[in-house]
């Protein structure tokens, strides 16, 4: 069976708990630049320690087309990509109502053949606490696992699947995908 082409760098947890910091430092940075904009974050969702590689660019970058089509007739105030070792990102700074967004974000991940692989976070600074918008603020349920269906939260908590299972179910994701 083939298996997802895993030729990059390795990221170890130390780096993606510190790409994490500073993702969070630049959200918030971004906000408070234009307080009154909502903030549009994607990241994708790799398991396994090769976060980056030339086919997760190309998705990754296929996925930012779709977002800006959803954005299409919104003000994008900033739009800020970093290529990492622990994964691409992108930020948009968007004037458009944050529950609306989250709720189209919701059906890209939801109906896009790698939805799945994304992580369309949507964010806003009220109070001075940069707070973000859940599935289950709008009455969706959690993402599920890749492998079982349950709750993808908890399988990962309990460690209910072996890396491999989920780098192949990655893999066939991104199959999937090429076919449309």
């Amino acid at each position: 069976m083939s298996k997802l082409n895993l030729n990059g760098e390795a990221v170890h947890l130390a780096e993606m708990l510190n790409a994490r910091d500073n993702r969070a430092i630049l959200q918030r940075k971004l906000l408070e630049s234009a307080a009154d904009s909502t903030l549009l974050s994607v990241t994708m969702n790799i398991p396994g320690s090769v976060k980056t590689t030339r086919e997760i660019k190309t998705i990754f970058l296929k996925m930012i087309e779709e977002v800006e089509k959803i954005l299409a007739e919104a003000e994008v105030v900033s739009k800020t990509y970093q290529d990492l070792k622990t994964g691409p990102e992108c930020f948009l700074l968007v004037k458009k109502n944050s529950i609306e967004l989250k709720k189209r974000m919701i059906q890209l991940e939801e109906i896009h053949p790698y939805g799945r692989l994304m992580d369309l976070d949507v964010l806003y600074i009220a109070d001075e606490q940069l707070h973000s918008i859940s599935r289950t603020d709008l009455g969706f349920e959690l993402r599920s696992c890749l492998i079982c269906k349950n709750n993808a939260k908890i399988c990962a908590r309990m460690a209910r699947h072996n890396i491999d299972e989920l780098i192949q179910a990655t893999y066939q994701i991104i199959q999937k995908g090429k076919t449309i």
